[in-house]
């Protein structure tokens, strides 16, 4: 299993705790370079308060090794033109490390935060990916740009707008998912899911699978190199008695998201239905001491990875190794001993090869 992190290092998930160590974009290039140095895989930047491309091609200038991952940006509000220009950029500079992750986000922000027009995010997705396949074709094969559909049509392709041919033109695409629609568009398009933190090894393998498969089946397409990485919910410390405000600080995400409608099928997966509802009342009404005294140590326990610096990693690879190839983690680095851990860390998850989860993904296909 690869190991990946968000930014800052320590970050647990977007948005919902801060991080030990705030996030600053000076630091990209230096914490980009410890990651290499301990041996992580890769490195990830969602869209939430910053531009992930721009802290993205940051850590690219500053390995050699490191893949370089938007964990996501947002599709809808830009052009596929645009998104592949920058895509086509970053991997020009990481020469051939970049990872394109896209989100598709909710209705409410698409078009109150974005101002853009909702449509199906399913469709829109799969011709979103199609129209910045032929704009990497145009450049790379010299295709003349004709792309036609019902978001996008696409025609135009002047020599002064070209951007040409690169070393390592293929860069993969991973997109956002938690329904079965987004998923079964990921195998029928895409080079790789990335599930939500509510999303459970069950979860994914008995109902994201499957749909990924169909859709690959869709399209004729093989999964034998596509990825699952996954952003996991974690409470980690180097001790019991400093993991104490970590648990507290998951039990209360665990509440928000059983209150968010986009994640229900998740709880309801696990016949937690009724208490994600309830807590979307508790949610509209804006009671938010109610929600983290609803999850019980069984929900927590359903949901999170728990354990102190010793043990956390065979931890995640207990739950985790027989359906995701790529793991999101890491721990705040404030000396040497942080240091070590997390190489301890990486050579511990990164021992276990893909072999499980490769076998998970492929079901039928193997």
């Amino acid at each position: 299993m690869k190991l990946e992190t968000l930014l800052p290092l320590g970050k647990v998930d977007p948005g919902l705790r801060t991080p030990e160590t705030p996030f600053d974009i000076q630091s990209v290039g230096r914490d980009a370079q410890l990651l290499e140095e301990v041996g992580y895989t890769g490195v990830a930047f969602e869209e939430t308060k910053d531009d992930p491309f721009v802290v993205m091609a940051l850590a690219a200038a500053a390995t050699q090794r490191l893949r370089v991952t938007t964990a996501v940006a947002i599709a809808f509000p830009r052009s596929p033109t645009v998104t592949a220009i920058t895509a086509w950029t970053i991997q020009k500079l990481s020469k051939g490390r970049f990872t394109l992750g896209l989100g598709p986000q909710v209705r409410g922000h698409i078009e109150r935060r974005y101002g853009v027009k909702w449509n199906p995010p399913g469709p829109w997705m799969r011709e979103y990916v199609g129209a910045l396949r032929a704009v990497w074709d145009c450049w790379q094969n010299g295709k003349p740009l004709d792309f036609k559909g019902e978001h996008y049509n696409l025609s135009l392709m002047v020599p002064l707008f070209n951007a040409g041919p690169i070393e390592h033109p293929n860069i993969p695409v991973h997109l956002a998912a938690v329904k079965t629609v987004m998923c079964s568009v990921a195998g029928e398009v895409a080079d790789g899911i990335r599930p939500h933190p509510v999303c459970t090894p069950s979860y994914i393998e008995k109902v994201m699978l499957p749909a990924v498969r169909s859709g690959a089946r869709k399209s004729g397409r093989s999964l034998k190199d596509f990825r699952v990485a996954m952003k996991p919910l974690i409470a980690s410390a180097r001790t019991e008695e400093e993991l104490i405000p970590k648990v507290r600080d998951a039990r209360a995400r665990i509440a928000f998201y059983a209150s968010t409608p986009a994640y229900l099928p998740a709880f309801e997966h696990l016949g937690l239905g009724d208490l994600a509802k309830e807590a979307a009342v508790h949610s509209k009404a804006q009671d938010w001491e109610k929600l983290p005294q609803m999850i019980d140590d069984t929900v927590l326990d359903q949901f999170v990875t728990i354990g102190t610096y010793d043990t956390i990693g065979q931890k995640l690879l207990d739950r985790f190794g027989s359906v995701v190839t790529d793991c999101e983690f890491s721990i705040a680095v404030k000396d040497e001993q942080d240091k070590e851990t997390l190489r301890r860390l990486a050579k511990t998850i990164q021992a276990d090869d893909e072999t499980r989860a490769r076998r998970t993904i492929m079901g039928d296909q193997a």
